[in-house]
């Protein structure tokens, strides 16, 4: 093993710590705002994997797929939000969390139920790597890093260009005096839950680009994805970012040791181990959406 297939594998950790980072801001915010964590992210990105699907069968190629998946996740938080979580929000967050569980599992039997559990793939043309230097750059991971890039880009301009964006940040920062202040917390809760759902169903979209799609593949994104929001600070998006690609890249280097199979198991492992050692994450200074 060279140092070549070391750059390679760390290339492929950033690819896919870009997915896990949408992921992880998706939980950043609705724990920043709604103050629970949201145990149905892993299932919202098979949602929009599957609507990723669709889009891609009627012919919309990779944008089409990002739209019919983004509006399929969106759609399916604001819609359990309304019916759901508002009810839940003048209670524990353990309520909420409990509630987001059993979501979690209503997503996963419904779309089992009527999609099946085959594994799906994206009907995209197929197309050759490209050497860059030692690396080798599948088409695919282009697409992926500019599409996470653009929604991280865009996601962090609403937070701090837009004034829907500080209202969000104010209600995070004291729900109480920002209601006092006149800000309308409930349009600010459809509008986090609108862009949670949003990077969940894009986080599926591209990992379905990358891989199969199945019922069952949240399970395999939500662990990282906490694992990235607790490594970068629970609150902090900028840390939720970071979390995630360095979870992707460490997940990414581990597979000479511990096989493609048990990757999965290094983020489990960071998990515990910031748990233990630094519980407050690495940048616990900025946290709640600031």
């Amino acid at each position: 093993m060279d140092t070549a297939y070391y750059l390679n594998l760390a290339f492929n950790g950033v690819v896919e710590g870009s997915i896990y980072a949408l992921g992880a801001l998706s939980i950043t915010l609705v724990f920043g705002i709604a103050r629970f964590p949201n145990a149905a992210t892993g299932d919202v990105m098979t949602v929009g994997a599957f609507g990723g699907l669709a889009g891609t069968t009627l012919g919309g190629g990779v944008i089409g797929a990002i739209l019919a998946g983004v509006a399929a996740s969106a759609a399916v938080t604001v819609a359990f939000y309304y019916l759901l979580f508002r009810a839940l929000a003048k209670r524990s967050a353990v309520a909420s969390m409990i509630a987001s569980i059993g979501l979690a599992f209503f997503l996963r039997a419904a779309l089992g139920f009527f999609m099946g559990h085959d594994q799906r793939v994206y009907d995209l043309p197929l197309a050759r790597a490209t050497l860059v230097g030692p690396l080798r750059v599948q088409p695919a991971d282009v697409q992926v890093m500019a599409a996470a890039a653009a929604a991280l880009a865009v996601t962090f301009g609403l937070l701090h260009l837009t004034p829907i964006g500080r209202r969000m940040r104010a209600v995070a920062d004291n729900p109480d005096l920002a209601r006092a202040s006149g800000i309308n917390a409930g349009r600010v809760m459809v509008v986090m839950w609108l862009m949670a759902g949003a990077l969940a169903g894009l986080a599926g979209v591209l990992l379905g680009v990358k891989t199969v799609v199945t019922p069952d593949m949240g399970w395999d994104l939500l662990l990282p994805a906490f694992a990235a929001t607790i490594l970068g600070t629970i609150g902090n998006p900028v840390g939720a970012v970071l979390g995630g690609l360095l979870i992707g890249v460490a997940q990414e280097l581990s597979t000479p040791f511990v096989g493609f199979t048990y990757k999965i198991g290094v983020g489990f492992a960071v998990l515990l181990l910031m748990l233990m050692i630094r519980p407050q994450g690495l940048f616990a200074r900025n946290a709640l959406v600031r």
